[in-house]
C-alpha cells in the first residue's frame, strides 16, 4: 500500500516496487512514492527519464525541485531515498544534448538551477540515501553527493568525467567531493575525470555501502531501504534538522570559496558552452584552456 503525494501537477504513482527500464512516453520524469507498514516514514523518490538516462534537463530539474519543496513539508517525511526507475543507470549527469540549445544567458540561470537542487537536497530535513544501481556520472555523482548516505552496487559506475570533456563539476562536486574524501584525492579524481566501480568507491570511502549486484539490477536500492529502517526508529525531522545545522554551518559554498568571482563564473560558462557542442562533434575534444579558445572545433 502506498501512499501518493498529491501535488500542483497530477503525477502518477509507480505501483508496481519493481521499476521498469521503460517509462511511459509523456509520463512524470520524478515519481514519488511513500512507503507503508514497516517501512512508514520511508519516502522515496524515484527518477524515470529512461530515453535521455535519467539526465538532468529542464523538466527533470523541476520536477525535483517541486517535489523536494512538498516533501520539506511533510512531517511524514522520516528518510528519503533517491533511486532510479531506469535499469542500469542512476543518473548519467547534465542533458548536453538540451544544454546545447541554450544561449550563455541561459546556461548560466540553468546551472545555478542545478546548484540550487543540490543545495535543497543536502539542507533537507530528514536523512537522505541515494541508491546507485547503475551510472552515476558528473551531475548524477553530484546528485549523490548532496545526499547524506550512499549506496552502490559493486558494479555500479561512478565519476565527475567533466574534466574528461574540457568542462568542471559546476552543481556542487569540487566542494562535496573534498568533504567526503579529502582535498587532494578529491583533486586527483576530478582532474583526472576517474571512473570509479562501486567497489572502488566503497573502498575510499565515496560510499557508505557496496553491495554485489542481483538478477533484477536494484541490489543497490535492497540495501538503502534496509539502511533507511535502521534509521527510521533514531533520527525524526526535527532532530534531523538538527544534525544538518551541526554538520554544514562552518562549510557552505560562501565560507569554502570566498573568492569565486564573476569573472571566473563568466569564463566558465563561456567555455561550458564551446564544450557541450564540440563534445556533441564526433571526433574527441582538444581543449586548449580558458584563455586561448577562439573558435569552435570544426
Amino acid at each position: 500500500m502506498l501512499r501518493v503525494l498529491c501535488l500542483l501537477r497530477p503525477w502518477r504513482p509507480l505501483w508496481a516496487r519493481g521499476c521498469a527500464s521503460d517509462g511511459a512516453a509523456g509520463g512524470p520524469e520524478i515519481q514519488v512514492r511513500a512507503l507503508a507498514g514497516s517501512n512508514q516514514g520511508i519516502t522515496e523518490i524515484l527518477m524515470n527519464r529512461p530515453r535521455a538516462r535519467n539526465a538532468l534537463g529542464n523538466v527533470f530539474v523541476s520536477e525535483l525541485l517541486e517535489a523536494l519543496a512538498q516533501l520539506r513539508e511533510d512531517r511524514q517525511v522520516r528518510v528519503l531515498l533517491f533511486r532510479s526507475a531506469v535499469k542500469g543507470v542512476f543518473c548519467a549527469g547534465a542533458d548536453l544534448k538540451e544544454r546545447e540549445q541554450m544561449s550563455e544567458a541561459e546556461v548560466g540561470v540553468f546551472v545555478q538551477r542545478l546548484r540550487g537542487l543540490m543545495n535543497d537536497i543536502a539542507a533537507f530535513p530528514a536523512p537522505t540515501i541515494a541508491a546507485m544501481d547503475g551510472f552515476a556520472l558528473g551531475g548524477g555523482l553530484e546528485l549523490a553527493l548532496a545526499c547524506d548516505l550512499r549506496v552502490a552496487a559493486s558494479s555500479a559506475i561512478l565519476g565527475l568525467i567533466e574534466t574528461t570533456r574540457g568542462l568542471l563539476p559546476g552543481a556542487g562536486g569540487t566542494q562535496r567531493l573534498p568533504r567526503c574524501l579529502g582535498v587532494a584525492l578529491a583533486k586527483e579524481l576530478i582532474f583526472t575525470g576517474r571512473r570509479l566501480s562501486g567497489t572502488q568507491a566503497h573502498a575510499l570511502g565515496l560510499v557508505n555501502h557496496s553491495v554485489a549486484q542481483n538478477e533484477e539490477g536494484d541490489a543497490a536500492y535492497h540495501r538503502a531501504r534496509a539502511l533507511a529502517q535502521e534509521i527510521l526508529p533514531q533520527v525524526d525531522i526535527a532532530s534531523g534538522m538538527v544534525i544538518e545545522g551541526i554538520c554544514y554551518a562552518q562549510t557552505e559554498f560562501h565560507c569554502c570559496y570566498p573568492d569565486w568571482s564573476a569573472m571566473a563564473r563568466s569564463q566558465l560558462t563561456a567555455t561550458s558552452t564551446f564544450w557541450v557542442q564540440a563534445i556533441l562533434l564526433p571526433q574527441p575534444p582538444e581543449y586548449l584552456g580558458l584563455q586561448e579558445r577562439t573558435t569552435m572545433p570544426s
